[in-house]
């Protein structure tokens, strides 16, 4: 029984990968659109997107790497 639940809670903890890359496509997808609304500002706010995006890829292997802990016990 201990078993499938390890399994269960990995396959929870995995679904947070898939949520990093959700979050990296809607930081640069809001990106792009605030660019082509003012494309003066667009360098400016680059580095902050550089830096959402790998906030929210650390995320997503931390995610990936509780899922592999969680697999391996």
């Amino acid at each position: 029984m201990a078993t499938e639940l390890q399994l269960v809670g990995a396959g929870l903890a995995a679904i947070g990968t898939g949520a990093a890359a959700i979050g990296v496509g809607i930081i640069f997808g809001n990106f792009v659109n605030g660019a082509l609304r003012n494309p003066s500002a667009a360098a400016s706010q680059f580095t902050n997107a550089i830096i959402g995006a790998a906030l929210a890829e650390g995320l997503g292997i931390f995610a990936f790497l509780i899922a592999i802990l969680l697999y391996l016990k």
